[in-house]
């Protein structure tokens, strides 16, 4: 398993009138994570468009199970457990920073394209990187 934890800060921006995260808040927050791992494993989204790939999320899902408020600074635990065939799965837990008990959990799946959007298979030096990991 690959793992990483991305932390981050609810700010103003995030909250709706009560001072609850906006449940949409979380996607990009899972966005962030994802783009933070992937730069962490040497393949940066600039480093993978380059190569020809891109990487479209094809499915997202989420379940809050809590809410986090204004100011609650967040860990955003983000997990790699399988290697792709043609689609990478990545999966996150956010939590309140110390926090026991996730707020809220989910996953993108993600396809490999071309740049002219056709599927294909996972580029090589991607699954070399993530065989390493797992």
């Amino acid at each position: 398993m690959i793992q990483y934890e991305y932390k981050t800060k609810v700010y103003y921006r995030d909250v709706d009138q009560m001072g609850i995260v906006y449940y949409t808040r979380y996607l990009e927050y899972f966005e962030a994570a994802r783009t933070e791992l992937l730069k962490r494993l040497g393949m940066s989204v600039t480093t993978i468009e380059a190569s020809g790939f891109h990487l479209p999320v094809v499915t997202c899902h989420c379940e809050y199970k809590g809410s986090a408020q204004f100011e609650d600074e967040l860990v955003v635990r983000t997990f790699i457990n399988s290697l792709p065939k043609s689609r990478l799965r990545i999966e996150y837990e956010v939590y309140r920073q110390g926090g026991k008990q996730p707020l809220v959990t989910g996953y993108t799946l993600h396809a490999f394209t071309n740049q002219e959007g056709v599927p294909g298979r996972p580029p090589r030096r991607l699954l070399t990187i993530l065989k390493q990991g797992l």
